[in-house]
């Protein structure tokens, strides 16, 4: 059965599931709304890895915390993204960070990216978060000669910090991958798959029994200065904070329409076939890890645990995209994977990630003691989960210069109304490049 779920559908009122990982993942806890005045040290807004990760670290640090969700628990991007635990940077290498934030900043956001699969996966053997969870590695293949030299060059950086990163030749990423026509590529173990959904339970439920409250449905209307801290505001009552984090990802720029420009709100689409036979499951993948190539029309694929066939992509902006996109993404991976057989789609849904000018997390200083946090830029569960540590520091007493990631007030992009369209404008440009790059390379 093909599903093509709107994003805007209310998730208690929508017959279909927002995602495969709302139809599949278990231990749903429906959580009531904030209908009373309460207080507390940090209230956060947003339900998604980002807003519990802070939760769960504050709260075990010993501070009462307060999480105000305008939907339900993963129902934005947590909930809309293709489970990749990748311990890296989207765009840059660790020399590039260095050059672009100095020695000693740049190596304490490196490190903090380097063991961010690590604590994704620490997490879940800690609290015993049932979510799929498999450490078996990511790879990135090289899509052309040039970008191959690059991803060697990316491996090198993060063996030389200690990651267990390796690089791959033409045959050893046809081996693990089942995927031809690629020039080599590398893998770092420490990534993996997860189903998001599952995580995301897992991790509201560990906060909560941290001493965290999570409310649903009660969308922030306001946010208030008041003496040595803030109101917050929704249609049931009001939560009263010394210090509040904005953990809403591409949602949050309602509440601040400076911060709504120091970011493109970015759409991405994702599918999943009916299980494959097991003939075509023991060549592609046995090794269970998941692939993000080099084009700039990202190809990515992975299993979820019952077999099922998963890839995304972006859409070139027009009419109809939510029921043409997914269809031309299912022919895509049909056409890469060499899949003449390939099962029909089953689960089509997509989401918006906020993705910063630089692709690195960054936390925005809106005012004292108020702070909203970006770490998604196509590194989401790992990146996110990292940052909402960093957050529960800063929440108990560390200084912002102490933190791991850049903090600074806001930074509005400039031309951010035409901007903010470039990447799916450009989409065919990328793509006849990336057909370029593999012709020069034949």
């Amino acid at each position: 059965m093909y599903r093509s779920p709107s994003s805007a559908d209310k998730p208690d009122q929508q017959k279909q599931p927002i995602s495969l990982w709302h139809a599949t993942s278990c231990n749903r806890k429906t959580r009531p709304p904030l209908e009373t005045d309460i207080d507390a040290d940090l209230a956060i807004i947003g339900g998604g890895f980002s807003g519990l990760s802070t939760a769960l670290h504050a709260a075990e640090k010993g501070l009462s915390v307060v999480v105000l969700e305008a939907e339900i628990v993963a129902w934005g991007a947590t909930g809309r993204n293709a489970g990749f635990v990748v311990p890296n940077f989207a765009k840059m290498d660790p020399d590039n960070i260095i050059a672009h934030l100095g020695p000693e900043r740049g190596e304490r956001l490196i490190q903090m990216a380097a063991g961010s699969a690590d604590l994704v996966f620490d997490l879940i053997r800690r609290h015993d978060i049932d979510c799929d969870a498999l450490q078996s590695g990511w790879i990135q293949p090289a899509h052309s000669p040039a970008a191959f030299e690059k991803v060697k060059s990316r491996a090198e950086q993060w063996t030389s910090r200690g990651r267990p990163a390796v690089i791959l030749d033409r045959q050893a990423v046809r081996d693990t991958t089942g995927a031809d026509g690629y020039f080599g590529g590398w893998m770092d173990k420490s990534g993996g798959v997860l189903n998001p959904v599952g995580y995301a339970y897992g991790l509201a439920a560990a906060a909560e029994a941290a001493g965290a409250r999570i409310f649903e449905h009660s969308p922030v209307g306001s946010i208030q200065h008041a003496g040595d801290g803030w109101v917050l505001t929704t249609t049931g009552g009001k939560v009263r904070a010394g210090k509040v984090v904005v953990a809403a990802n591409a949602y949050g720029g309602r509440l601040n329409p400076m911060l709504a420009r120091t970011y493109f709100p970015l759409k991405v689409f994702q599918i999943a076939t009916e299980p494959l036979p097991a003939s075509a499951r023991q060549r592609l993948l046995p090794g269970g890890q998941c692939v993000s190539d080099t084009r700039r029309n990202l190809f990515t694929f992975r299993f979820d645990a019952e077999n099922r066939l998963i890839t995304g992509g972006m859409h070139v902006i027009g009419p109809g995209a939510d029921e043409r996109v997914p269809r031309a993404i299912h022919r895509r991976l049909a056409r890469h994977l060499n899949l003449r057989d390939i099962p029909p789609l089953a689960y089509s849904w997509s989401g918006i990630a906020a993705v910063e000018p630089d692709f690195l997390p960054h936390l925005v200083d809106l005012a004292t003691g108020l702070v909203a946090g970006f770490a998604c830029n196509g590194r989401g569960i790992a990146m996110t989960t990292a940052m909402g540590r960093v957050l529960g520091d800063w929440a108990a007493g560390a200084k912002p210069d102490d933190l791991p990631i850049p903090f600074a007030p806001p930074a509005p992009i400039p031309f951010h109304g035409l901007l903010k369209h470039a990447p799916n404008m450009l989409l065919p440009w990328s793509m006849l490049r990336d057909r370029l790059d593999e012709c020069a390379g034949s």
